[in-house]
């Protein structure tokens, strides 16, 4: 189980200095000046002026031709940042390595993922027996930009027949591929129009997927709100496909996902409002025509099947279990009341996977990883000992498999991959990267701040070791704080980049995230929101402090969720960082409910319709809201994509004509927006790389570095 033609005129000119070693070169920074067409919104009796909402119709010739103006005036201030080819290149030499994923039995076949280094999109290959394998699938060719991708690989029970979802540039909008498995001919006609959905195959004979009507309007940005859970019966049309759950008023929900047992005896079908806490059913597919068995009518948990033997269910919840547990209960009276512990709660947050017959309970231990295996009696078989202190994911496999893999990493350690054996615990390397970067000459520090009502959050703080202690460092402070997401150690090649140029690499896990289970999430949500900025600025207070960097040096960045912090935190202590780095950020909170599915988001914000509390709340910081006149704000790059239909661009867009308009001093403002691109998930490599290689010099230069900090220049020609 799985789980515009537009009138541009020109405002005052700034200059902003270009040092070099031999000469001062004067960088002209003219804005378009963007019109103002005022709509007025009477909220709880409060007139709320949003002039630049015509930014929100993403069809409009007017909104094309302001994204071409503002592209311009940004890529011609990036090509004169002296190094900025030199980041690229250097990104391009250190991307440039073998990446290998574990692989997986299907058929006859042994299938893994791919890239040979520098491909803007990973490869399927096969093998069967010890064959030589060959290309399965290769997203490359999907497209001649490379920005078509793959998003789920699924397979029917026997293995002789493949659903796929693709991607084009970047959209949450897919389209279902079905093929042999061994010819790779298409088999029928593709299926459109499908949305966050899986691909749950039964048997042999069809699958299930999940979407939303056509929005009339646009389609990347047209609210969608009613999920159905659809079942596509191979040889037949998609107008024939029957909605399993979500057509009648009482099933309509923002999320809803079915995924069939291992063993093809039960359809679970998950139904969420929001992104925390689901209603969770159950089809019993052996009975023609059976009905839904209820296991919980509430939202009030996040609970889902993990596995099964038979009859018996094995659940992984949050329901009265605020860091999760595992219980088991009988399909025939599955409803909490019922449940049995079967891995209990403990202090620290549980996931989980199985495989080969076992369990394996992920522990988060202050956002660093621990494996206990536990056999399906509920027995502790072992603790696995990881390779070092990290990240670890994996452990997971049909119930027949006979080995397992898991991967590892850190901040400064590459992600390798394990072959694990289950009987006595021991494993071997599968596959290791070769990379031209010494993770020796790097460290990686856990420490706990206090954030300003006293709680402690942890911050894991990484650079090269020789790196000195005297406020001069460039630094970025990154951060999420949302919506249980957890942020663990990992490897990035970009991050590698940075600490390779003297650069500090600082991840706090601020409240909001799942570092610490339900009630931490809680903690940083609708009326407690504020919770989370004072975590992220406490965090650049401790660096400060710390000596690691100081406010001209230090770099705030995050993305969507993370782009709203970076939008709140720049807009409250626009004296605090140097430079602001908001990605696809959620950044009009009066509004943001009103955009395809992010009125799902509410659990995490609230709306300004639930209470008059809650919208002063929103609206004291709304980073579009909060902009002031004449107020000298960091150094910015705002970036997104223009196909991004999850966080639409229109935030952006209205951020960036605030901060235009309103900017004193001579920091700059720019907004980058990749077209052809989405959300982030399925971008091209090359893409990444010229995005990083901008951020990256973009944030030195207003740093003050006249060339890059380590001499990569001469060290990379020599």
């Amino acid at each position: 189980m799985k789980k515009i033609l537009i009138p541009i005129l020109f405002a005052s000119a700034i200059i902003v200095s270009c040092k070099t070693e031999t000469k001062t070169t004067a960088i002209k920074l003219t804005y378009p000046k963007t019109t103002k067409k005022p709509v007025i919104d009477t909220i709880f009796g409060t007139k709320i002026i949003d002039n630049y909402r015509w930014l929100e119709d993403d069809k409009s010739e007017e909104t094309k031709a302001w994204v071409k103006a503002e592209n311009e005036v940004t890529f011609d201030y990036l090509s004169k940042i002296p190094y900025r080819e030199d980041l690229k290149n250097r990104l391009s030499e250190l991307w440039n390595y073998e990446k290998v994923g574990a692989p997986f039995k299907e058929g006859d076949y042994t299938y893994f993922y791919k890239n040979n280094g520098l491909q803007n999109q990973y490869v399927v290959y096969r093998k069967k027996g010890d064959s030589n394998a060959e290309v399965f699938l290769d997203p490359n060719t999907f497209s001649k930009d490379g920005t078509t991708s793959l998003g789920n690989l699924s397979f029917s029970k026997d293995g002789k027949t493949v659903a796929y979802s693709i991607s084009e540039g970047g959209s949450d909008w897919r389209k279902i591929i079905i093929i042999d498995a061994e010819s790779k001919k298409v088999k029928e006609d593709t299926l459109v129009d499908v949305k966050f959905s899986g691909i749950s195959w039964y048997k042999n004979e069809g699958f299930y997927y999940s979407s939303y009507d056509k929005p009339k309007g646009s389609e990347l940005s047209a609210k969608t709100d009613q999920h159905k859970l659809y079942y596509h019966k191979l040889g037949t049309s998609q107008k024939s496909d029957p909605v399993i759950f979500g057509e009648i008023p009482s099933e309509k929900h923002r999320y809803v996902g079915g995924s069939v047992t291992e063993d093809d005896n039960y359809l679970i079908i998950s139904a969420s409002i929001s992104t925390s806490g689901n209603k969770l059913f159950l089809k019993d597919l052996s009975k023609p025509n059976s009905k839904l068995i209820t296991i919980i009518d509430n939202v009030r948990s996040d609970t889902y099947v993990a596995e099964n033997r038979g009859s018996k269910l094995y659940l992984v919840t949050n329901l009265n279990a605020p860091n999760k547990k595992v219980v088991t209960v009988d399909v025939k009276n599955p409803t909490p009341e019922n449940w049995i512990d079967f891995i209990p709660e403990t202090e620290n947050v549980l996931s989980l996977s199985s495989g080969a017959g076992y369990f394996f309970a992920n522990y988060m231990v202050d956002a660093v990883s621990k494996i206990l295996q536990y056999n399906f009696d509920g027995k502790l078989i072992r603790e696995v000992k990881l390779p070092g202190v990290g990240s670890a994911g994996g452990f997971g496999g049909k119930k027949d498999a006979n080995e397992l893999y898991f991967s590892f990493t850190n901040y400064s350690t590459p992600s390798s991959s394990y072959k694990f054996n289950t009987k006595d615990g021991t494993y071997e390397s599968y596959w290791k990267p070769s990379i031209a970067f010494n993770a020796d000459s790097y460290t990686s520090k856990q420490i706990f701040y206090t954030s300003k009502d006293g709680t402690k959050i942890p911050m894991i703080i990484t650079h090269k070791k020789d790196v000195e202690l005297n406020g001069k460092n460039p630094t970025i402070l990154y951060g999420y704080g949302g919506f249980n997401v957890s942020l663990t150690p990992s490897f990035s090649i970009a991050n590698a980049v940075w600490m390779e140029q003297g650069g500090v690499y600082a991840v706090p896990n601020l409240r909001g995230g799942g570092e610490y289970g339900k009630e931490w999430h809680d903690a940083g949500t609708q009326l407690k929101k504020q919770n989370v900025f004072d975590d992220f600025i406490a965090a650049a207070a401790y660096l400060i402090d710390e000596k690691y960097t100081s406010s001209d040096f230090l770099a705030i960045r995050g993305g969507s969720n993370g782009g709203l912090l970076v939008g709140a935190t720049m807009t409250q202590r626009p004296n605090l960082m140097k430079v602001a780095l908001p990605a696809v950020g959620v950044l009009d909170m009066l509004r943001y409910h009103t955009f395809t599915a992010g009125a799902g988001w509410a659990y995490d914000y609230g709306t300004v319709n639930d209470s008059k509390e809650m919208f002063n709340y929103l609206k004291g910081y709304s980073p579009v809201h909060n902009v002031k006149e004449g107020t000298k704000y960091p150094a910015t790059l705002i970036t997104t994509g223009d196909h991004d239909d999850r966080v639409v661009p229109a935030h952006s867009f209205k951020f960036a004509a605030e901060l235009q308009e309103k900017q004193a001093g001579e920091n700059p403002v720019l907004i980058r927006i990749e077209t052809n691109a989405g959300h982030g998930a399925g971008t091209p490599v090359a893409k990444t790389i010229e995005q990083y290689a901008d951020i990256f010099a973009f944030t030195l230069f207003n740093m003050g570095f006249e060339q890059l900090p380590n001499n990569l220049k001469s060290r990379i020609k020599s």
